[in-house]
C-alpha cells in the first residue's frame, strides 16, 4: 500500500506506474482516492470545529444556570444536542470515506524499481545469467512421474481417490529424498546466518490482506469454514505476520529468518492441475527466506537472497538461470522480483523453481511494522522473501539432472548424510 502523500503530491507518478504495469483500468482510482481524501480531511476539520464549538457552548450552560437564566440555558442545550447529531453524521462519513480510500489503496500497485524491465507478462521477463552447463544426455529422460514410479516412489492414483488431482503420496527413497532436500536446505540457510523458524500454518484474514494482493488471495488461499483462518500458501505469510503492529529498534535489524512449512494453494487462474505430475499442485513443502531490514539495505539483501538459491541448486549439480521479472509480471505489492529457473534435460528448457521479491515498505505499511531510529523517529521497514527450495517441484529438476543411463539416480555428496550415506537410489 502506498503512502497517501504520494497520491496527494505526485498523482502522475502513481498513474505512470500503473501504466507500466499495464493496469489502465486502475487509473481512475487515483483520482477517486484524491477526491475521497479531500472530502475526508474536510470532514475531519468540520468535526474538530464542531467539537470545539460544542465544548464552548457546554461551558456556557453552567454559567447561564448559575445566573438563573434557565430558558437561555435550555436554548443552548438544544443547540448542543443538534450539534451532537451533526457530529455523529460527520464521524460516520469519516469512516465511510476512510473505507473507500483504503479499498482503492489496497489495489493500487506499489511503485516498481527503476531497474525493472517493462513488459506485459512473463513472456517478456529478461534472462540475467546462467550457472552451470545445461546438459542433454544421450539416453532418454522419462517424465518425472515415470521416474518416480519406477523407483516405487509415488502413488497418484491413491491420492486422487482420497483427495483429488493435485495431491500425491511420496514413498520409499523418493519420500526420503524429499525430506533430505528440505533438511539440507534448512542447514544450508542456518550456515548462512539465518535463524530457523517453524511458523503457524494458518493465519487470520487481516494478516492475509497485509501480506498479499486481493487477486493473489482469491487465487491462492484456502479459508477455514466458519473461522477467521486461512491455510498459508507460503511461510512468508505467517513469517511477515509475526511482526504485525510491532516497533523494532533499528539496532535489532536486519531480521534474517529461514522457515519451513507446508504450503496450500487453490491455483485458481493457473494453467490447471495435472492429473499426472507434481509441478503444479495443491499441497507442497518449502524452505523459505525472510528478511526485515532498513530501506537502504533492501537492494543488497535482494541480491544476497536470490544468490543463496543459486548456490543451493549448484551444490546439487543442477544448472540454473536467473530471470528479471518484467513490470506486468510483478504482483501489486512487489518493487522488484527475480525468478530462479532450473534446467530440465527432458524438456530442454528451464522452469521456475523459486522466486525472490523485494516488497519495499508495502507489507510493513499494511501490517504497521515500524522501525525506531536512534533519534526516536519511526519509519516503515522493508520486507523481502525468497524460496530456497520447494519440493516436490524441485524433485523434477533433481531427478532429471541426476538420472543415469541405468535408471539409477545419483545422490550428490551434499545430500548423502541426509540419505543414510547412499550415493544413489534405484
Amino acid at each position: 500500500m502506498l503512502d497517501i502523500n504520494l497520491l496527494r503530491n505526485e498523482p502522475e507518478k502513481v498513474k505512470e506506474n500503473i501504466r507500466k504495469k499495464f493496469q489502465d483500468q486502475k487509473l481512475p482510482m487515483v483520482d477517486e482516492v484524491i477526491a475521497f481524501d479531500k472530502e475526508y480531511r474536510e470532514a475531519i476539520q468540520q468535526a474538530d470545529s464542531l467539537r470545539n464549538k460544542r465544548k464552548t457552548l457546554s461551558k456556557q450552560i453552567g454559567g447561564l444556570l448559575g445566573k438563573g437564566l434557565k430558558d437561555e440555558a435550555e436554548q443552548v442545550k438544544a443547540e448542543v444536542a443538534a450539534m451532537a447529531d451533526e457530529l455523529a453524521a460527520l464521524e460516520n462519513r469519516e469512516e465511510e470515506l476512510k473505507g473507500e480510500i483504503r479499498k482503492r489503496m489496497l489495489v493500487i500497485p506499489n511503485i516498481i524499481d527503476d531497474s525493472v524491465p517493462i513488459g506485459k507478462d512473463d513472456s517478456e521477463n529478461v534472462e540475467i545469467q546462467r550457472y552451470g552447463e545445461p546438459v542433454v544426455p544421450e539416453w532418454e529422460i522419462p517424465y518425472h512421474v515415470d521416474i518416480m514410479e519406477r523407483l516405487n516412489g509415488i502413488d497418484l492414483d491413491a491420492a486422487r481417490e482420497t483427495s483429488g488431482n493435485g495431491f500425491y503420496y511420496l514413498m520409499g527413497d523418493i519420500a526420503r529424498l524429499h525430506s533430505a532436500i528440505l533438511s539440507y536446505a534448512r542447514d544450508f540457510m542456518i550456515d548462512r546466518g539465518f535463524t530457523y523458524v517453524v511458523p503457524p500454518f494458518m493465519i487470520h484474514g487481516n494478516v492475509v490482506t497485509g501480506v498479499m494482493s486481493f487477486a493473489e488471495m482469491e487465487n491462492m488461499m484456502y479459508k477455514i469454514e466458519g473461522e477467521d483462518l486461512y491455510l498459508i500458501g507460503t511461510s512468508e505469510h505467517s513469517m511477515i505476520g509475526k511482526f504485525i503492529d510491532s516497533i523494532i529498534d533499528e539496532d535489532k535489524l536486519p531480521k534474517t529468518l529461514t522457515s519451513y512449512s507446508p504450503c496450500f494453494r487453490k491455483e485458481v487462474g493457473a494453467h490447471g492441475i495435472e492429473e499426472r505430475g507434481v509441478y503444479r499442485i495443491h499441497q507442497f513443502e518449502k524452505q523459505e527466506m525472510i528478511v526485515v531490514c532498513k530501506p537502504e539495505e533492501s537492494p543488497m539483501w535482494f541480491d544476497r537472497l536470490w544468490q543463496n538459491t543459486v548456490d543451493f541448486f549448484r551444490t546439487l549439480d543442477i544448472p540454473v538461470r536467473t530471470l528479471e521479472c518484467c513490470s506486468g509480471d510483478l504482483a501489486d505489492l512487489k518493487v522488484k522480483s527475480l525468478d530462479v529457473e532450473a534446467w530440465s534435460p527432458r524438456q530442454k528448457k528451464y522452469f521456475e523453481v523459486g522466486s525472490c521479491s523485494n516488497l519495499g515498505d508495502a507489507q510493513a505499511r499494511r501490517l504497521q511494522i515500524r522501525v525506531r531510529a536512534q533519534d526516536g523517529s519511526k519509519y516503515f521497514a522493508h520486507t523481502l522473501n525468497n524460496t530456497c527450495v520447494a519440493p516436490p517441484r524441485m524433485l523434477i529438476a533433481f531427478l532429471e539432472n541426476n538420472l543415469k543411463a541405468d535408471g539409477t539416480v545419483a545422490i550428490p555428496e551434499a545430500l548423502r548424510m541426509y540419505m543414510g550415506g547412499k550415493d544413489h537410489i534405484g
